[in-house]
């Protein structure tokens, strides 16, 4: 005579397919299953993901430095490349702990974040980080262009991009726009070469040292306005924002000011 089934799992199968509880039970287990393996491959694919966005974005800013005029002759005489360096933001030096490989783990820790006052948020970000990846290209011993990441926000949401600027650290070279969520045919005309080719020569500060660089409410009147887009005032402005901040004392302003005493 046969034993009887006694495990749990003998006792599952040979329930009715019908049944409730071997459904529910079965689907338990494939939920489960495909949870673990969902979280697996995230984590075994988060380096993967972390070096393309890493190289796109390296490709975004060299495919910037080489539409700059003279800029791909400069870049081909310093070896092709860029330097790279974490800036901490409050002193505007190179952070000590901080290395490129290791910004994005510095950034998941909140005591890594300043809360901005709202009057000198001019972003619109709430809090900004601590850190910030720079490149910067060189010509013998003086730094001949100076990139910086850029993020505020616009009528529709986040606006990121780069800003190119010469070693004088007050004439935009160039700007590309990495991402945003402006409305397609107005504010998201941001992304178009056509109008990101009004930033070059454009100052930011006049001769006093007062910041006057602005999106105009149409074409550009002067040396510190770049031309506004018809039909998008509410994401010039955020463009506008944008780039007085992080070119301001709360975002890049100690580190740029660093480059103009030579520290760099």
């Amino acid at each position: 005579m046969a034993e009887p089934d006694t495990t749990i799992w003998r006792r599952l199968l040979a329930l009715p397919n019908e049944s409730r509880a071997k459904t529910i039970l079965v689907a338990f287990l494939v939920s489960a299953a495909c949870a673990a393996l969902v979280s697996g491959a995230t984590v075994v694919l988060r380096p993967i993901q972390t070096a393309n966005r890493a190289a796109e974005e390296q490709a975004r800013i060299e495919a910037l430095v080489r539409g700059i005029p003279g800029m791909a002759d400069l870049l081909t005489r310093s070896g092709g490349q860029l330097s790279t360096v974490v800036i901490d933001l409050e002193t505007g030096r190179a952070a000590e702990n901080v290395t490129p490989a290791t910004l994005e783990t510095a950034l998941s820790d909140p005591d890594n974040w300043t809360g901005l006052d709202p009057a000198a948020d001019l972003a619109g970000l709430g809090q900004r980080p601590d850190f910030a990846q720079v490149f910067l290209l060189r010509e013998g011993d003086d730094v001949s262009l100076i990139l910086l990441p850029l993020s505020g926000q616009g009528y529709g949401g986040r606006i990121d991009a780069i800003m190119a600027l010469r070693g004088d650290t007050n004439t935009i070279a160039g700007l590309a726009v990495t991402r945003h969520a402006e409305t397609p045919g107005l504010g998201g005309r941001i992304d178009e070469g056509a109008w990101q080719a009004s930033f070059p020569g454009t100052l930011l500060r006049d001769e006093a040292g007062e910041m006057r660089f602005r999106v105009a409410r149409g074409p550009a009147s002067g040396v510190h306005e770049v031309d506004g887009i018809t039909g998008a005032t509410r994401t010039g402005r955020g463009v506008t924002n944008m780039v007085r901040f992080w070119l301001g004392p709360d975002g890049y302003g100690p580190f740029l000011d660093a480059i103009r005493r030579g520290g760099f």
